[in-house]
């Protein structure tokens, strides 16, 4: 959450009379987190939230989990999935934790009814594509290279201008700016590689004043249904609050950079429970003269490694393409590929641009990721003689 935000019409005092021009109230909704302990928004809505018509079943489908077993380092083709869909039907798991999942989206379509994820926040990644993300705090514009950060309980539908391929961390908690970023006061701090006035939030349109019947896709924990509501989600009139949908950029991240190789935490962008998320983008390398740019051998003792490779020169990697994402598993160690430590001497920059996390909890691989996964990339560190 960057800072507070206001928007739209609101009392002078919250939890009094507000009232509509025909005489009626408007319907104050608190919008809070961990019990009233956290961060909260209050929305001002035209008619009740509450009003639900039918709960029925939602039937969708669970995609089981299986154990890294045997245990290796992995890289899954997702690209090469086929499907479609709007954004929630077109999702696939890739791997996950109790912690979070990781999965794929390649949306063409706009979601017709709305969807609500009450287990957590969610964090996605728009690879390419443009549209809109349709909420009661008002349209959030997205396009490549978006970080779109969705809090647990958020009512929102996708609607995609141009084929957009997501991904897509639902965490089990919240996603927040790291804590050595922000002072006391919560304010981003001077080393932080990004400042509040980058973060883009909702645009509060008109209120929709149409009572009539709207789905929402509710889910929590493995657990959905489908409520049928009587009015619309976004009849919001006005709001105020810390907990809203944001959107960053990778074009405003500032990388840090130094003498040495600097470790991925350098490059952390968010946290939250069980999880740490970077983000390489275009930078200068080390200017030691005699630096090694790409990353040294790791041993992740503690920790499974995604990368989501989004452009350019994966100089550290071979056979990667965009979309692809390799995990590098606790236990096996990883680094740069034969002949990248050589030929990466005296580069003085790259263009990559990917997006990693870390988990600390060992991840477990979805049917999407057995699907598209390329078997022999364990053995990419070995050395093929000349000739």
């Amino acid at each position: 959450m960057p800072s507070y935000v206001r928007a739209g019409a609101l009392p002078h005092k919250r939890h009094i009379q507000f009232r509509r021009p025909d005489g009626g109230l408007y319907a104050e909704e608190l919008f809070s987190t961990k019990g009233f302990e956290s961060v909260y928004s209050l929305l001002y809505h035209l008619r009740p939230p509450t009003a639900t018509l039918e709960v029925r079943p939602w039937q969708r489908a669970v995609e089981p989990l299986v154990a890294n077993d045997p245990l290796r380092n992995r890289h899954f083709k997702t690209q090469t999935l086929s499907g479609g869909g709007d954004a929630i039907a077109a999702r696939r798991t890739i791997l996950g934790n109790a912690d979070v999942t990781i999965a794929v989206a390649d949306a063409d379509r706009p979601m017709t009814a709305f969807y609500r994820n009450t287990g957590g926040d969610e964090l996605i990644f728009v690879h390419r594509g443009a549209g809109t993300i349709e909420t009661p705090f008002g349209d959030l514009a997205y396009r490549a290279h978006d970080y779109l950060v969705i809090p647990t309980g958020t009512t929102y539908r996708v609607l995609p201008s141009s084929a957009t391929r997501m991904l897509v961390y639902a965490s089990s908690g919240s996603v927040t700016i790291p804590r050595k970023y922000r002072n006391e006061f919560g304010q981003l701090e001077e080393h932080a590689p990004y400042y509040e006035r980058d973060f883009r939030v909702p645009v509060l349109k008109a209120p929709v004043d149409a009572p009539g019947e709207y789905e929402v896709l509710v889910t929590n924990g493995g657990r959905s249904a489908v409520y049928v509501v009587q009015n619309h989600p976004c009849d919001v009139i006005g709001w105020d609050g810390y907990c809203y949908p944001y959107a960053f950029n990778l074009d405003e991240f500032a990388p840090i950079t130094g003498k040495l190789h600097q470790p991925p935490p350098a490059h952390a962008v968010f946290e939250a429970p069980g999880a740490a998320f970077c983000a390489f983008v275009p930078r200068m390398f080390d200017y030691h003269p005699l630096a090694i740019p790409v990353p040294y051998n790791h041993s992740s003792v503690d920790c499974d490694e995604v990368l989501y490779y989004v452009s350019g020169n994966f100089m550290s990697r071979r056979g990667v393409e965009e979309g692809s994402i390799t995990l590098h598993a606790a236990g096996a160690p990883h680094g740069p590929q034969p002949g990248a430590v050589e030929s990466s001497l005296g580069k003085t920059s790259t263009d990559e641009i990917a997006v990693m996390i870390d988990t600390f909890a060992p991840l477990q691989i979805g049917s999407a990721g057995t699907a598209c996964e390329e078997p022999s990339y364990f053995r990419s560190w070995i050395e093929v003689p000349a000739g």
